[in-house]
């Protein structure tokens, strides 16, 4: 069965501040490339035989997918259902802000279908990211080994979803900035490890 080699992408300002950058496009910091570097050279030769890389159109998902990608020798294909959960009017706001003004944290717990003003709601995040996920799988033959670079807060809210049957367990999947996490589809979900960070 293939597996999916998931990839969150190296830092970025925003990360540092506490402040959430769903559809806000910013590309790595400094750190950020330091990451993306060192797990670029951990991917190519710990997994040299990885087929074929999928990014979120996002920079910093991006620039990510490439840089490994120039190692491999691969060229990175954009999913548009990968990018990170848009919280619209809300973007670029402190999570402390979030979480004290608008309830946010709490309100999604309550409802999964909760919406801010011009955003997504986490059940639509995990949904489209899900779809996404499934659908690379069944591109893919047995045995191949895939990398997929997305976002924190959406590749939690799909394997909250796929793992624990439930969006809202996003914060039990919480992934570092350049972490790998392995990821079977079948025959049921599971994963042979988790948030790797060894390779930072």
């Amino acid at each position: 069965m293939a597996a999916l080699l998931l990839l969150r992408h190296g830092r970025v300002r925003a990360n540092r501040l506490g402040r959430w950058h769903g559809s806000t496009d910013s590309p790595p910091d400094w750190r950020g490339r330091v990451e993306i570097r060192r797990t670029a050279r951990h991917i190519a030769a710990a997994y040299p035989a990885v087929t074929a890389i999928y990014s979120s159109p996002l920079r910093r998902c991006l620039q990510t997918a490439e840089t490994v990608g120039r190692r491999l020798g691969v060229v990175p294909e954009v999913v548009t259902d990968l990018r990170e959960y848009d919280l619209g009017d809300w973007e670029d706001m402190r999570f402390a802000d979030l979480a004290g003004t608008h309830d946010f944290f709490a309100r999604i717990v309550k409802d999964p279908d909760f919406a801010p003003p011009a955003g997504e709601s986490l059940n639509a995040v995990a949904m489209r990211t899900v779809a996404a996920l499934r659908h690379i799988h069944q591109s893919h033959v047995d045995d191949e080994r895939v990398l997929v670079v997305g976002h924190g807060a959406a590749l939690g809210a799909a394997l909250g979803s796929l793992l624990s049957g439930d969006a809202r367990r996003w914060t039990d999947y919480q992934v570092a900035n350049c972490s790998l996490t392995e990821l079977m589809l079948s025959p049921s979900p599971y994963v042979n490890f988790f948030n790797a960070t060894g390779h930072l």
